[in-house]
């Protein structure tokens, strides 16, 4: 190893495990509670052709984790024709087990349902199932009430008596994949035949932004693996259509999950499903394509609603609560644009129906968006989430009242110095360009894929000259920077969208810029450059 990567896997604690992951080093399944019960229903259902309904979520998390869970079910033995997919819909569902899950159990004679992703706080609707019969297995990652559904089985590591730590963090599509683990364990799928369903593990888990150690780093190096020769036609057609040259977290995170995302946030989640099911490119070919289309349009109104936003102001108040007529699944989007723009917390409001308005919440640093909404609550119809994300909905004679409640709250906290959470922290301060090679890229490639907690290494140049400053395309809004360090060894610096502060730069200016490292392919001519990130300017 070069003496760049030594400095920085020192820094960062990382040890043999993680830079050689170990398949067999896997927890065991069956240390999440009720694994065994939901083991053996699966089991009696599939000797009984029973009929079974997997119910999901309408994010990249749900759908992968209900793509995964037919193909576990298949690949157990189930019958394909007794399979069923329901996914709700994010406009009249919302999130969760909805009631018309109950109309289609009964027409369609289920006896078992399998959620992914979802379940935990829907005990209302698992009694319903109950008492006409219908037995339930709930899979989940998100946080239980005091009590739990009362389910054959409830699979979630946030259960209070789950005792293994590693599994906390695991996506909905994670948590389906120990279940598949434990039908391996069960002499229900041939063993390693699961190990095909590690794409789909990987996707979900990186879109919903898991931190990517313990469990997580295990599914993100195996997935990789796993992706770069997946027997999905979807999948390739999707990236094919995505131009994706190099598979890593960056290209699922802005490429494929976009993409996948499109479907739920502007139509149906049941395109992106059917897409990860397909069977032929031909099958997988116009699904791709409405994707793509489906995502062109929602960074359309994307743009559009946050440069409407932007234009006619907004106000000073410590939360930014911004409302107006845009679809109501770009919200939450808009609202994380408005955090990068003003570094404040920010809600963004729709009026979805007539009187009422519908939105979504970003934050960062110390400002919960959950315990703000609980603060507001008697300002709202309804709302709740995380606390760097959450949703909400008001009358919209109370969007008053709810902009007073919210920036209350945030001004009795007495926060202090919240952008710091927002700065980009480097790794290694760099004072010579001689170790950025194509070598100590192939080194950093050992860490992939990058994520949260397993960050895409950062550095700070020091004692650099700035040699030429181009303004780049059709709006000249692009910059490339070319520096050079004591020694006169160049690197070509590039930020797409830059800061006219940065466009300004010139030969005299003093900088330190913060850069990650990528490779640059022209014409044939590959070459180590970096992406800028800062600027870091010296008076």
């Amino acid at each position: 190893m070069s003496k760049l990567f030594d400095r920085l896997i020192e820094m960062r604690g990382i040890d043999a495990d993680f830079l050689n992951p170990c398949y067999d080093n896997l927890s065991d399944p069956f240390l999440l509670p009720d694994m065994d019960k939901a083991t053996s229903r699966i089991k009696q259902a599939i000797q009984n052709h029973d009929k079974i309904l997997i119910y999901g979520d309408y994010d990249v998390d749900g759908i992968t984790a209900s793509a995964l869970m037919e193909e576990a079910l298949i690949l157990s033995g189930a019958a394909p024709g007794n399979i069923s997919i329901m996914l709700p819909d994010r406009f009249t569902d919302g999130y969760g087990m909805s009631p018309k899950l109950i109309k289609f159990a009964q027409s369609q004679g289920i006896k078992l349902v399998i959620t992914v992703d979802c379940g935990s706080r829907n005990h209302d609707i698992i009694t319903e199932l109950n008492n006409l019969g219908v037995d339930s297995i709930i899979t989940d990652h998100h946080e239980t009430d005091t009590t739990l559904p009362s389910a054959i089985a409830v699979i979630n590591p946030k259960r209070k008596d789950c005792p293994t730590i590693s599994l906390k963090n695991i996506a909905g599509v994670g948590v389906a994949f120990k279940l598949a683990q434990a039908l391996v364990q069960t002499n229900l799928i041939k063993n390693g035949q699961e190990k095909w369903l590690l794409d789909l593990v990987l996707i979900g888990t990186i879109c919903d932004n898991m931190t990517l150690t313990g469990e997580n780093r295990i599914f993100g190096y195996f997935g990789i693996k796993v992706l770069e020769k997946t027997r999905r036609p979807g999948l390739a057609e999707l990236m094919r259509r995505a131009r994706v040259k190099n598979l890593n977290a960056e290209s699922i995170g802005f490429q494929i999950g976009p993409r996948l995302n499109a479907a739920g946030r502007l139509e149906s989640a049941d395109i992106a499903l059917n897409l990860l099911r397909a069977r032929s490119a031909i099958e997988a070919a116009p699904l791709a394509e409405k994707l793509e289309q489906l995502n062109k349009k929602r960074k359309t109104e994307q743009i559009s609603a946050t440069r409407e936003i932007i234009a006619r102001g907004v106000s000073d108040d410590p939360v930014i609560i911004a409302a107006g007529n845009w679809h109501e699944g770009i919200l939450g989007i808009v609202a994380g644009r408005l955090v990068e723009e003003y570094h404040r917390p920010s809600f963004v409001l729709s009026e979805v129906e007539d009187g009422t308005l519908k939105g979504s919440g970003r934050s960062f640093g110390d400002f919960n968006l959950a315990e703000a909404l609980n603060y507001a609550k008697t300002a709202i119809i309804g709302g709740g989430g995380h606390a760097g994300a959450a949703g909400v909905r008001l009358d919209k004679s109370r969007l008053h009242d709810f902009c007073a409640k919210i920036n209350e709250y945030y001004k009795s906290l007495h926060l202090i110095e919240q952008e710091k959470y927002l700065r980009i922290h480097a790794d290694l301060d760099v004072d010579t360009f001689t170790n950025f090679s194509f070598n100590f890229l192939n080194e950093l490639k050992t860490l992939e894929p990058f994520g949260a907690g397993n960050e895409e290494p950062v550095f700070r140049l020091k004692n650099v000259n700035i040699l030429n400053v181009t303004r780049m395309g059709a709006d000249r809004n692009h910059l490339r920077l070319d520096i050079k360090d004591q020694s006169n060894k160049p690197l070509k610096l590039v930020a797409f969208f830059a800061p006219e502060s940065w466009l300004s730069l010139d030969s005299a200016s003093k900088i330190e810029p913060i850069i990650k490292l990528t490779t640059n392919d022209f014409n044939g001519v590959k070459s180590v450059e970096a992406r800028l990130l800062d600027i870091g300017i010296i008076n």
